[in-house]
């Protein structure tokens, strides 16, 4: 599947749209995403905020921002966030996220929170859970340890990244998770496993996209082929939406980097999920983890009709004011998948 073209390639990916309306939906549900500090404390070889990056202007949104930035969602009918930034794990830190979490369900309880600020002790997790963040994107890159440590510093722990996608899970939360595709020192083989690995973890959402490599990183000058990335990118997510048939899976930003029509083609190949850019245009060019990164429209109205016309494109319906729960997630909760 992986490794399909042509025609064999159009006809995965419609084998994989129609496994996604039978078992999940034919709605593409959208996700306001808000990138709210780029300050992070790790160095990961190929992230543009990376911490040993001078060149990064840092920032991190007030509270009041970022209430301004869910509330700009809550007009235009979206009802789920997600809220990422770089990785810490300072008091300060957590301190300013349960703030942020009881800010918002205060002034808005009934948008889904999807929280993605990286590794953290299970406490701090389970106070998350207990604020009201229903859903925590953790993305593991590469689910073969030794590729993991050719893109992250041994300061990194593949194993500690398991630990918490396993404690996610064990307190309830719907767990996401994610590769980087043709990413340097990967084979066909690794992007395969991390298929068998989703399925094995029993994940409930996948953000996926390809490698892009960054000027101001180790892999700067490493010498990727776009098509070839393309490609690899959308047939994951139809190979993926095959292995589990009613998950959420996102057509993410590093496919519309790659490609103009990058989310209309990832609907196409079997994803239900797109994340437009809500976080304030002042500072989305800071959140600057790959070259030529977009950075979206200021304007609410342009913004809502194209999403509007992603849609109608990929023969899908845009699914506005419904938060987009993970069926899978739902089943399993109530016994249905074993």
């Amino acid at each position: 599947m992986l490794k399909s073209e042509n025609n064999e390639q159009n006809e995965l990916h419609k084998k994989a749209c129609l496994v996604r309306n039978k078992n999940a939906t034919n709605s593409v549900y959208f996700r306001g995403l808000i990138e709210f500090s780029n300050i992070c404390q790790n160095n990961c070889y190929y992230c543009g905020i990376r911490k040993s990056n001078t060149k990064v202007k840092r920032y991190e949104l007030t509270v009041d921002q970022i209430l301004m930035c869910v509330d700009s969602c809550y007009r235009n009918r979206i009802t789920s966030i997600v809220l990422q930034s770089g990785e810490r794990t300072d008091k300060e830190f957590t301190d300013f996220i349960f703030k942020i979490i009881n800010e918002i369900k205060t002034k808005f309880p009934d948008i889904f929170i999807t929280l993605s600020v990286g590794e953290l002790p299970r406490e701090i997790y389970e106070e998350l859970f207990r604020l009201g963040v229903q859903r925590y994107l953790l993305r593991i890159e590469t689910s073969d340890e030794q590729h993991y440590y050719k893109l992250h510093p041994d300061t990194m722990s593949f194993k500690n990244r398991l630990r918490c996608l396993n404690d996610l899970k064990e307190i309830g939360y719907q767990v996401g998770t994610g590769v980087m595709i043709n990413s340097p020192f990967q084979k066909i083989e690794n992007l395969a496993d991390d298929i068998l690995f989703f399925r094995d973890i029993d994940i409930d959402m996948c953000g996926m996209g390809p490698f892009i490599p960054h000027s101001e990183t180790r892999f700067a000058n490493y010498n990727y082929n776009r098509e070839q990335s393309l490609n690899l990118g959308l047939n994951m997510i139809s190979a993926l939406r095959i292995t589990m048939p009613d998950i959420n899976i996102a057509a993410t930003t590093a496919l519309e980097t790659i490609s103009n029509c990058g989310r209309k083609l990832g609907l196409m190949a079997g994803a239900n999920v797109i994340m437009p850019q809500f976080s304030p245009f002042s500072t989305r060019k800071e959140y600057f983890l790959y070259n030529d990164k977009p950075v979206g429209t200021e304007d609410d109205t342009d913004l809502i009709n194209s999403l509007k016309q992603v849609c109608k494109e990929s023969g899908m319906i845009p699914g506005f004011e419904d938060p987009g729960s993970s069926l899978h997630f739902q089943r399993r909760r109530h016994g249905k998948i074993h």
